[in-house]
């Protein structure tokens, strides 16, 4: 008996996620760019706080495939995929789970950062003013040098896990993370994704890029 396709990637999870890979895409090129680019890169930046925001609002709130308590693995899942791994089918596999997780670590980091940088010629994040020159000078480094390296080199393993997933396991990830289905075993809980659903993570979205909005006119709010 075949598996029945079930419904394990919500609308906002897929948004969030094809959202974030363009913009991940927007900020290698505008910072490789630079000059006028980068105040494009200082805005890109905001639209990626504001949808990592979301996502750890939704990481609780969101479809059940969704959730941190979910798809983040405890050693014992872990240990059984490393044995078994055909044992997890449906959503992140437990690996795939870490890599997700440090990916957005990272991805973090590096947003945060760069609200500290200041590379003392045309650029400075909103945030420079509220720390000292020592915490500018470390976020200026750690964005530029190792953040910048360890995002890329968790991007190209991300890349190449898809690719080995479509090209040997025969697992189509790409399509799931479009139309938001996948094959699974009968009595596997499908993610919530009705209106309601729809309409809260609209919301969530809404707060998120207004606080990323205030964040960013603190960068040119004289005499905060």
């Amino acid at each position: 008996m075949s598996n029945a396709s079930t419904r394990i990637w919500d609308l906002p999870t897929r948004l969030f996620h094809w959202l974030l890979a363009a913009c991940m895409i927007a900020l290698v090129v505008t910072a490789k760019v630079g000059g006028n680019a980068m105040e494009w890169h200082l805005r890109l930046g905001h639209v990626v706080l504001a949808l990592l925001v979301f996502r750890l609002l939704w990481g609780v709130l969101g479809g059940h495939w969704s959730r941190f308590a979910t798809f983040i693995p405890g050693p014992a899942r872990l240990l059984r995929y490393l044995r078994q791994p055909a044992a997890d089918t449906v959503g992140h596999n437990p690996l795939g789970a870490l890599s997700v997780l440090a990916l957005l670590l990272v991805l973090g980091l590096q947003v945060g950062t760069g609200l500290l940088s200041d590379d003392e010629i045309a650029f400075a994040g909103p945030l420079t003013r509220f720390v000292s020159g020592d915490t500018v000078a470390w976020a200026s480094g750690w964005h530029k040098s190792w953040g910048q390296w360890w995002l890329l080199g968790l991007l190209a393993l991300h890349l190449c896990a898809i690719a080995f997933y479509a090209l040997v396991r025969r697992k189509p990830l790409v399509q799931a993370m479009l139309h938001g289905n996948q094959p699974a075993p009968a009595g596997t809980p499908a993610s919530r994704d009705g209106l309601s659903s729809r309409l809260l993570a609209l919301l969530l979205i809404a707060v998120c890029a207004a606080a990323a909005w205030w964040v960013y006119g603190l960068g040119s709010t004289p005499g905060f």
